[in-house]
Protein backbone atom coordinates (compact mmCIF):
# COMPACT_ATOMS: atom_id res chain seq x y z
CA UNK A 1 0.00 0.00 0.00
CA UNK A 2 1.05 3.55 -1.02
CA UNK A 3 1.99 6.11 1.65
CA UNK A 4 -0.77 8.56 2.36
CA UNK A 5 0.60 12.40 2.10
CA UNK A 6 0.72 14.41 5.54
CA UNK A 7 1.89 17.65 5.03
CA UNK A 8 3.07 19.72 8.34
CA UNK A 9 4.33 23.48 8.67
CA UNK A 10 5.99 24.25 12.06
CA UNK A 11 4.52 27.69 14.72
CA UNK A 12 7.54 29.64 13.00
CA UNK A 13 6.35 33.21 11.67
CA UNK A 14 7.75 36.30 9.80
CA UNK A 15 6.52 40.30 9.20
CA UNK A 16 5.19 38.88 6.45
CA UNK A 17 3.51 35.07 7.24
CA UNK A 18 1.53 34.77 10.15
CA UNK A 19 0.11 31.34 11.43
CA UNK A 20 -3.28 31.95 9.47
CA UNK A 21 -1.18 32.61 6.37
CA UNK A 22 0.64 29.52 7.04
CA UNK A 23 -2.09 27.73 7.64
CA UNK A 24 -3.71 28.63 4.11
CA UNK A 25 -0.58 28.14 2.58
CA UNK A 26 -0.22 24.53 3.70
CA UNK A 27 -4.03 23.07 3.01
CA UNK A 28 -3.60 25.09 -0.58
CA UNK A 29 0.16 22.86 -0.76
CA UNK A 30 -1.87 20.06 0.37
CA UNK A 31 -4.41 20.46 -2.15
CA UNK A 32 -7.78 21.32 -0.72
CA UNK A 33 -8.09 23.14 -3.88
CA UNK A 34 -8.65 20.09 -5.63
CA UNK A 35 -11.93 19.27 -4.79
CA UNK A 36 -14.58 20.95 -6.57
CA UNK A 37 -16.38 23.06 -3.98
CA UNK A 38 -18.50 25.08 -6.50
CA UNK A 39 -22.03 26.02 -5.21
CA UNK A 40 -21.59 22.94 -3.10
CA UNK A 41 -22.49 23.03 1.03
CA UNK A 42 -19.16 22.43 2.94
CA UNK A 43 -19.28 21.40 6.25
CA UNK A 44 -16.62 22.42 8.83
CA UNK A 45 -16.27 20.25 11.49
CA UNK A 46 -14.78 21.70 14.59
CA UNK A 47 -15.29 21.74 18.21
CA UNK A 48 -16.31 24.87 19.48
CA UNK A 49 -15.01 24.42 23.29
CA UNK A 50 -16.56 23.70 27.06
CA UNK A 51 -16.69 27.57 28.58
CA UNK A 52 -14.12 27.52 30.92
CA UNK A 53 -11.66 25.09 28.54
CA UNK A 54 -9.08 28.00 26.77
CA UNK A 55 -7.29 25.11 24.83
CA UNK A 56 -9.89 24.46 21.54
CA UNK A 57 -9.29 26.24 18.24
CA UNK A 58 -9.03 30.44 18.11
CA UNK A 59 -12.06 31.03 15.75
CA UNK A 60 -9.75 33.04 13.51
CA UNK A 61 -8.19 29.62 11.77
CA UNK A 62 -12.11 28.68 11.04
CA UNK A 63 -12.63 32.55 9.57
CA UNK A 64 -10.26 31.64 7.54
CA UNK A 65 -10.92 28.43 6.37
CA UNK A 66 -14.22 29.74 5.85
CA UNK A 67 -12.82 32.38 3.40
CA UNK A 68 -10.96 30.34 1.57
CA UNK A 69 -13.54 27.12 0.53
CA UNK A 70 -16.09 30.88 -0.60
CA UNK A 71 -13.45 31.61 -2.78
CA UNK A 72 -13.59 28.44 -3.80
CA UNK A 73 -17.05 28.65 -4.74
CA UNK A 74 -18.16 26.70 -1.49
CA UNK A 75 -21.39 27.39 0.78
CA UNK A 76 -19.64 26.78 4.22
CA UNK A 77 -21.04 26.47 7.71
CA UNK A 78 -18.93 25.95 10.97
CA UNK A 79 -20.99 22.67 12.86
CA UNK A 80 -20.77 20.28 15.59
CA UNK A 81 -23.42 17.50 17.56
CA UNK A 82 -25.12 18.23 21.02
CA UNK A 83 -23.47 16.40 23.70
CA UNK A 84 -24.23 13.40 25.52
CA UNK A 85 -23.37 14.09 28.60
CA UNK A 86 -23.92 17.35 30.88
CA UNK A 87 -22.38 20.54 30.19
CA UNK A 88 -23.42 23.85 28.25
CA UNK A 89 -23.16 21.92 24.90
CA UNK A 90 -26.08 19.13 25.05
CA UNK A 91 -28.89 21.08 23.09
CA UNK A 92 -28.53 23.81 20.66
CA UNK A 93 -29.52 27.01 22.26
CA UNK A 94 -27.38 26.35 25.28
CA UNK A 95 -24.54 25.30 22.58
CA UNK A 96 -24.98 28.20 20.21
CA UNK A 97 -24.12 30.31 23.06
CA UNK A 98 -21.53 28.67 24.37
CA UNK A 99 -19.81 28.43 20.90
CA UNK A 100 -20.57 32.36 20.76
CA UNK A 101 -18.65 32.89 24.20
CA UNK A 102 -15.43 30.70 23.15
CA UNK A 103 -15.82 33.76 20.07
CA UNK A 104 -17.78 31.57 16.91
CA UNK A 105 -20.39 33.21 16.02
CA UNK A 106 -20.96 33.75 12.25
CA UNK A 107 -19.65 37.12 12.46
CA UNK A 108 -16.07 36.08 13.64
CA UNK A 109 -16.71 32.83 11.64
CA UNK A 110 -17.40 34.74 8.31
CA UNK A 111 -20.01 31.94 7.50
CA UNK A 112 -23.17 30.36 9.86
CA UNK A 113 -22.76 27.99 12.71
CA UNK A 114 -25.10 25.16 12.66
CA UNK A 115 -25.57 22.48 15.20
CA UNK A 116 -25.52 19.19 13.52
CA UNK A 117 -28.01 17.29 15.07
CA UNK A 118 -30.66 20.12 15.68
CA UNK A 119 -32.40 21.58 18.97
CA UNK A 120 -32.66 18.68 21.14
CA UNK A 121 -30.26 16.47 19.50
CA UNK A 122 -32.32 13.93 17.67
CA UNK A 123 -31.90 15.82 14.07
CA UNK A 124 -29.93 12.76 12.18
CA UNK A 125 -29.68 10.34 9.27
CA UNK A 126 -28.81 6.71 9.69
CA UNK A 127 -25.56 6.15 7.46
CA UNK A 128 -26.15 2.46 6.62
CA UNK A 129 -22.65 1.08 6.37
CA UNK A 130 -22.81 -2.36 7.66
CA UNK A 131 -19.61 -2.06 10.41
CA UNK A 132 -18.65 -4.74 12.68
CA UNK A 133 -19.79 -2.66 15.59
CA UNK A 134 -22.39 -0.09 14.16
CA UNK A 135 -24.27 -0.94 11.24
CA UNK A 136 -26.03 2.17 10.10
CA UNK A 137 -24.33 5.24 12.06
CA UNK A 138 -26.83 7.89 13.56
CA UNK A 139 -25.31 11.16 11.84
CA UNK A 140 -25.75 14.48 12.97
CA UNK A 141 -27.86 15.80 9.81
CA UNK A 142 -26.12 19.29 8.87
CA UNK A 143 -23.25 17.28 8.63
CA UNK A 144 -24.96 13.96 6.93
CA UNK A 145 -26.83 16.38 4.57
CA UNK A 146 -23.63 18.50 3.56
CA UNK A 147 -21.79 17.71 0.13
CA UNK A 148 -18.29 18.19 1.85
CA UNK A 149 -16.68 17.52 4.98
CA UNK A 150 -13.87 19.54 6.41
CA UNK A 151 -12.56 18.97 9.64
CA UNK A 152 -10.11 20.92 11.92
CA UNK A 153 -8.97 18.81 14.90
CA UNK A 154 -7.22 20.45 18.06
CA UNK A 155 -4.75 17.61 18.65
CA UNK A 156 -4.95 16.74 22.38
CA UNK A 157 -5.20 13.82 25.02
CA UNK A 158 -8.63 11.94 25.87
CA UNK A 159 -8.98 9.99 28.75
CA UNK A 160 -11.05 7.15 27.27
CA UNK A 161 -9.80 6.91 23.51
CA UNK A 162 -5.94 7.79 24.47
CA UNK A 163 -5.81 11.35 22.43
CA UNK A 164 -8.30 12.88 20.56
CA UNK A 165 -8.10 13.70 17.01
CA UNK A 166 -9.33 14.30 13.29
CA UNK A 167 -10.96 10.36 13.49
CA UNK A 168 -12.54 11.39 17.20
CA UNK A 169 -12.96 14.76 15.90
CA UNK A 170 -15.70 13.09 13.34
CA UNK A 171 -16.66 10.00 14.47
CA UNK A 172 -17.73 11.12 17.91
CA UNK A 173 -18.22 14.62 17.35
CA UNK A 174 -20.48 14.40 14.18
CA UNK A 175 -22.82 11.72 15.83
CA UNK A 176 -25.91 12.43 17.44
CA UNK A 177 -26.76 12.42 20.65
CA UNK A 178 -28.17 8.58 20.01
CA UNK A 179 -24.63 8.28 18.34
CA UNK A 180 -23.08 8.91 21.04
CA UNK A 181 -24.85 6.68 23.31
CA UNK A 182 -24.46 3.64 20.35
CA UNK A 183 -20.94 4.80 20.84
CA UNK A 184 -20.56 4.79 24.87
CA UNK A 185 -23.23 1.88 25.61
CA UNK A 186 -21.15 -1.08 26.73
CA UNK A 187 -18.55 1.46 28.48
CA UNK A 188 -20.17 1.75 31.66
CA UNK A 189 -17.44 2.83 34.48
CA UNK A 190 -16.96 1.65 37.73
CA UNK A 191 -15.84 3.26 41.15
CA UNK A 192 -12.66 1.86 42.64
CA UNK A 193 -13.65 2.55 46.08
CA UNK A 194 -10.63 2.70 47.85
CA UNK A 195 -9.57 5.75 45.71
CA UNK A 196 -12.86 7.71 46.04
CA UNK A 197 -12.61 10.74 48.84
CA UNK A 198 -16.32 11.71 48.68
CA UNK A 199 -15.65 15.05 46.80
CA UNK A 200 -19.30 14.93 44.63
CA UNK A 201 -18.35 16.09 41.37
CA UNK A 202 -19.45 13.00 39.47
CA UNK A 203 -22.60 12.97 41.00
CA UNK A 204 -23.21 16.96 40.71
CA UNK A 205 -22.06 16.30 36.81
CA UNK A 206 -24.34 13.42 35.72
CA UNK A 207 -26.56 14.08 33.59
CA UNK A 208 -28.03 10.57 33.78
CA UNK A 209 -28.89 11.42 37.72
CA UNK A 210 -26.68 7.74 37.73
CA UNK A 211 -24.23 8.27 40.26
CA UNK A 212 -24.81 8.78 44.14
CA UNK A 213 -22.77 8.80 47.54
CA UNK A 214 -23.36 5.83 49.89
CA UNK A 215 -23.75 6.14 53.51
CA UNK A 216 -19.82 6.08 53.72
CA UNK A 217 -19.60 9.17 51.17
CA UNK A 218 -17.90 6.74 48.40
CA UNK A 219 -19.73 7.20 44.88
CA UNK A 220 -21.96 4.06 43.69
CA UNK A 221 -23.21 4.05 40.28
CA UNK A 222 -27.01 2.75 39.21
CA UNK A 223 -26.38 1.01 35.69
CA UNK A 224 -30.09 0.94 35.00
CA UNK A 225 -29.56 4.88 34.63
CA UNK A 226 -25.99 5.03 33.46
CA UNK A 227 -25.59 5.79 29.45
CA UNK A 228 -21.91 5.12 29.73
CA UNK A 229 -20.85 8.73 28.79
CA UNK A 230 -17.90 8.77 30.69
CA UNK A 231 -18.61 11.94 32.27
CA UNK A 232 -17.24 10.52 35.64
CA UNK A 233 -14.14 9.40 34.17
CA UNK A 234 -12.72 12.60 33.14
CA UNK A 235 -13.81 14.58 35.94
CA UNK A 236 -12.17 12.53 38.74
CA UNK A 237 -9.21 13.55 40.16
CA UNK A 238 -8.05 10.10 42.16
CA UNK A 239 -8.57 8.05 39.41
CA UNK A 240 -11.80 6.47 40.97
CA UNK A 241 -13.68 5.92 37.80
CA UNK A 242 -12.66 4.15 35.31
CA UNK A 243 -14.38 1.94 32.46
CA UNK A 244 -15.47 -1.18 33.31
CA UNK A 245 -14.41 -4.66 32.60
CA UNK A 246 -17.32 -5.09 30.37
CA UNK A 247 -15.95 -2.79 27.60
CA UNK A 248 -12.75 -1.29 26.50
CA UNK A 249 -11.29 1.79 25.03
CA UNK A 250 -10.19 -0.59 21.77
CA UNK A 251 -14.16 -1.57 21.35
CA UNK A 252 -15.05 2.33 21.86
CA UNK A 253 -12.06 2.86 19.82
CA UNK A 254 -13.64 0.73 16.98
CA UNK A 255 -16.72 2.02 16.89
CA UNK A 256 -15.47 5.83 16.44
CA UNK A 257 -13.65 4.55 13.05
CA UNK A 258 -17.48 3.25 11.60
CA UNK A 259 -18.65 6.17 12.84
CA UNK A 260 -16.39 8.03 10.90
CA UNK A 261 -16.42 5.99 7.58
CA UNK A 262 -20.11 6.77 8.01
CA UNK A 263 -19.46 10.53 7.81
CA UNK A 264 -17.72 10.61 5.25
CA UNK A 265 -19.09 8.18 2.92
CA UNK A 266 -19.38 9.50 -0.32
CA UNK A 267 -18.41 12.70 0.39
CA UNK A 268 -14.79 14.47 -0.50
CA UNK A 269 -13.00 15.27 2.81
CA UNK A 270 -9.97 16.88 3.92
CA UNK A 271 -8.63 16.98 7.26
CA UNK A 272 -6.55 19.68 9.35
CA UNK A 273 -4.78 19.07 13.12
CA UNK A 274 -3.19 21.84 14.98
CA UNK A 275 -0.85 19.90 16.95
CA UNK A 276 -0.71 23.01 19.91
CA UNK A 277 -2.01 23.48 23.52
CA UNK A 278 -1.87 19.30 23.74
CA UNK A 279 -3.04 19.63 27.01
CA UNK A 280 -3.83 15.99 28.47
CA UNK A 281 -7.75 15.27 28.15
CA UNK A 282 -10.41 16.42 26.18
CA UNK A 283 -11.70 20.15 25.15
CA UNK A 284 -15.63 18.96 26.31
CA UNK A 285 -14.66 19.83 30.17
CA UNK A 286 -15.35 23.19 31.29
CA UNK A 287 -11.36 23.09 32.29
CA UNK A 288 -8.08 22.21 30.78
CA UNK A 289 -4.70 20.62 32.23
CA UNK A 290 -1.51 22.14 31.23
CA UNK A 291 0.07 21.48 28.08
CA UNK A 292 2.30 18.48 28.52
CA UNK A 293 5.02 19.11 24.76
CA UNK A 294 5.59 22.36 23.55
CA UNK A 295 3.38 23.77 20.62
CA UNK A 296 5.03 21.70 17.04
CA UNK A 297 3.11 22.88 14.60
CA UNK A 298 0.05 22.49 11.97
CA UNK A 299 -0.78 19.34 9.92
CA UNK A 300 -3.12 18.40 6.65
CA UNK A 301 -4.21 15.38 5.07
CA UNK A 302 -6.71 14.08 2.67
CA UNK A 303 -6.13 11.16 5.31
CA UNK A 304 -7.51 11.02 8.29
CA UNK A 305 -5.70 8.25 9.61
CA UNK A 306 -2.50 8.87 8.39
CA UNK A 307 -2.66 12.47 9.96
CA UNK A 308 -3.57 10.87 12.99
CA UNK A 309 -1.12 8.52 13.19
CA UNK A 310 1.61 11.13 11.67
CA UNK A 311 0.67 13.50 14.49
CA UNK A 312 0.57 11.07 17.25
CA UNK A 313 4.16 10.07 16.41
CA UNK A 314 4.80 14.13 16.73
CA UNK A 315 3.97 13.83 20.05
CA UNK A 316 5.16 10.73 20.87
CA UNK A 317 9.33 11.98 19.69
CA UNK A 318 8.67 15.23 21.26
CA UNK A 319 10.00 15.99 24.64
CA UNK A 320 8.10 16.44 27.06
CA UNK A 321 7.29 20.30 28.77
CA UNK A 322 10.16 20.64 31.55
CA UNK A 323 6.71 22.53 34.15
CA UNK A 324 3.95 21.28 36.18
CA UNK A 325 2.14 18.86 34.18
CA UNK A 326 0.50 15.72 34.13
CA UNK A 327 3.38 13.89 32.62
CA UNK A 328 5.82 15.87 34.91
CA UNK A 329 3.79 15.42 38.38
CA UNK A 330 5.12 11.65 38.38
CA UNK A 331 8.69 11.57 36.26
CA UNK A 332 10.05 14.82 37.36
CA UNK A 333 13.24 15.78 35.31
CA UNK A 334 12.57 12.61 32.70
CA UNK A 335 12.40 14.51 28.92
CA UNK A 336 10.23 11.37 27.41
CA UNK A 337 11.33 12.22 24.17
CA UNK A 338 10.55 8.92 21.90
CA UNK A 339 7.74 7.97 24.52
CA UNK A 340 4.14 6.97 24.40
CA UNK A 341 3.03 9.70 26.29
CA UNK A 342 -0.86 9.06 25.81
CA UNK A 343 -0.43 5.60 27.63
CA UNK A 344 1.41 7.09 30.43
CA UNK A 345 -1.25 9.62 30.95
CA UNK A 346 -3.92 7.39 29.95
CA UNK A 347 -2.46 3.50 30.61
CA UNK A 348 -6.05 1.88 30.49
CA UNK A 349 -6.40 3.11 26.56
CA UNK A 350 -5.28 1.93 23.28
CA UNK A 351 -5.39 4.70 20.60
CA UNK A 352 -3.34 2.57 18.29
CA UNK A 353 -6.46 0.49 17.83
CA UNK A 354 -8.82 2.72 16.32
CA UNK A 355 -6.40 3.47 13.76
CA UNK A 356 -5.38 -0.16 13.13
CA UNK A 357 -9.71 -0.91 12.55
CA UNK A 358 -9.86 2.20 10.67
CA UNK A 359 -7.50 1.19 8.13
CA UNK A 360 -8.77 -2.17 7.59
CA UNK A 361 -12.53 -0.87 6.96
CA UNK A 362 -10.65 1.24 4.37
CA UNK A 363 -10.97 4.89 6.05
CA UNK A 364 -6.92 5.79 5.49
CA UNK A 365 -3.72 4.16 5.85
CA UNK A 366 -1.24 4.37 8.94
CA UNK A 367 2.12 4.79 6.26
CA UNK A 368 2.63 8.20 5.96
CA UNK A 369 4.77 10.29 3.78
CA UNK A 370 5.63 13.71 6.09
CA UNK A 371 6.20 16.82 4.32
CA UNK A 372 7.07 20.12 5.31
CA UNK A 373 5.70 23.37 4.06
CA UNK A 374 7.18 26.58 5.24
Amino acid sequence: MASSQVFFTNLRTTPTSNLLDKMERLVRRAGIAGIDFENRFAAIKIHFGEPGNMAYLRPQYAARMAGLLRSLGAKPFLTDANTLYSGRRANAVDHLQSAMENGYNPISAQCQVIIADGLKGIDYREIEIDGEYCKAPKIGAAVADADIVISMTHFKGHEQTGFGGTLKNLGMGCASVGGKLELHCAAQPVVKTENCRGCNICVKHCAHDAIHLNPERKAEIDYSKCVGCGQCIALCQYDSASMGANDTSERLNYKIAEYTKAVLKDKPNFHVSFIMNVSPECDCWNHNDAAVVPDLGIAASFDPVALDKACADLVIHAPALQTVNRLTESRPHEHLEDTDKFRLMHPDTDWLAGLTHAEKIGIGNMQYELIEVR
